[in-house]
C-alpha cells in the first residue's frame, strides 16, 4: 500500500487553522486571531515566505498564512526581517511578515534525483536570457521541435525571445546555421525544486538559494 509523503512544512509541525483553534491557552487564541486576519486579507494571497531547514537549506516557499502560524506556534524563527513587508493587524497583535524563516527542528528531505522542469525553473536556469541571441527571454523553445521528435525535457528546452522562437519555428539549428549559447542541462541542487514553483523571488532569498537563482 502506497503512503503519502508529507511536505517539509507539515512534517515540521505545521497545523491547519482548525487544529490551532482547538488547542488550549492564550497563545492559541492569538494564533487563531492572526490566522483569521491573514485569511480575510485577500491582498496577501500571493505573498510567499522562504522556509529554511534548521541547517539553513531552502525547503519551500510558504504562503504567508502558514509562515505566520508556524512562527506563532514556535515551530520556526525569523531569519530575515522585511521592514517594508506586509503588516498583519489583529485584535491582539501586530506582525510584520518576514522574508525568511527557519525551522527550529531539522527535517530530513527525501532525495530526488531529477528536478521537475517547469517554465519558472527553466527561465531561472537560463537567467531569463534567450539561448540564441542573448536577449530577454519570454518564451520556451524546443531545440529539436516536438513535430520532429524532440522531447519536452531539460536537455531539449531553452528560454528564448519571441523573435527567435518565431523565426526558428519548427526548423533545426543546423538548417538555420544557429548555435546555442550554452548546452542545456538539468540543474542540480535542492534549491531548484523551489525555483521550479516560484515565478518571482524576493531579493532577500538570493543568499540562501545558490548561484542558479541569481
Amino acid at each position: 500500500m502506497s503512503q503519502r509523503t508529507k511536505s517539509p512544512a507539515r512534517r515540521a509541525g505545521y497545523q491547519s487553522s482548525t487544529a490551532v483553534v482547538g488547542s488550549t491557552g492564550a497563545r492559541s487564541l492569538q494564533v487563531a486571531d492572526i490566522a483569521t486576519a491573514v485569511h480575510h486579507g485577500s491582498v496577501w494571497g500571493r505573498r510567499r515566505v522562504l522556509l529554511l531547514n534548521s541547517t539553513y537549506e531552502p525547503l519551500t516557499a510558504l504562503p504567508m498564512r502558514r509562515a505566520v502560524i508556524m512562527l506563532m506556534c514556535g515551530k520556526a524563527d525569523v531569519v530575515h526581517d522585511d521592514p517594508s513587508g506586509p503588516v498583519i493587524h489583529s485584535a491582539t497583535r501586530t506582525i510584520v511578515v518576514p522574508s525568511v524563516i527557519r525551522l527550529r527542528t531539522f527535517v530530513r528531505v527525501p532525495y530526488r534525483a531529477r528536478i521537475p522542469m517547469t517554465r519558472a525553473a527553466l527561465m531561472h536556469r537560463d537567467r531569463f536570457r534567450c539561448a540564441y541571441c542573448g536577449g530577454k527571454a519570454d518564451t520556451v523553445d524546443h531545440v529539436i521541435p516536438r513535430s520532429r521528435g524532440g522531447e519536452h525535457s531539460w536537455e531539449n528546452c531553452v528560454a528564448a525571445c519571441s523573435a527567435c522562437n518565431h523565426r526558428k519555428a519548427d526548423r533545426l539549428l543546423s538548417e538555420l546555421g544557429w548555435s546555442l549559447r550554452a548546452a542545456p542541462m538539468p540543474p542540480k541542487g535542492q534549491h531548484w525544486r523551489l525555483l521550479s514553483s516560484v515565478k518571482e523571488l524576493d531579493p532577500a532569498w538570493m543568499r540562501y538559494l545558490g548561484e542558479g537563482a541569481a
